[in-house]
């Protein structure tokens, strides 16, 4: 049996009408959106840290951010430490 994808027209349907984004543009933020609010926090802490680093931050600055910005994700995980950070990046 094949599993269903849930269908997103209508959201679609209303950022074309809402919007200045054709239907192709509109189907990719959607996409887009749902990528991010779907990120684990593992997979979040290893993007975040690979920006910050090639931005120049160290890691001792890089882990300090993230986990300031843990709290404030969509859904924010449990609090962890700089040391669990670290962890998550390097094993």
């Amino acid at each position: 049996m094949l599993e269903r994808r849930p269908s997103y027209d209508d959201l679609i349907d209303h950022l074309v009408r809402s919007t200045s984004l054709q239907r192709g543009e509109a189907s990719r933020v959607v996409l887009d959106v749902l990528a991010y609010f779907n990120e684990t926090t593992e997979a979040f802490v290893r993007r975040r840290h690979r920006e910050l680093q090639s931005g120049g931050l160290v890691n001792t600055e890089i882990f300090e951010r993230i986990a300031a910005e843990l709290p404030h994700r969509a859904v924010a995980p449990q609090e962890l430490s700089l040391r669990q950070l670290r962890r998550i990046v390097y094993g």
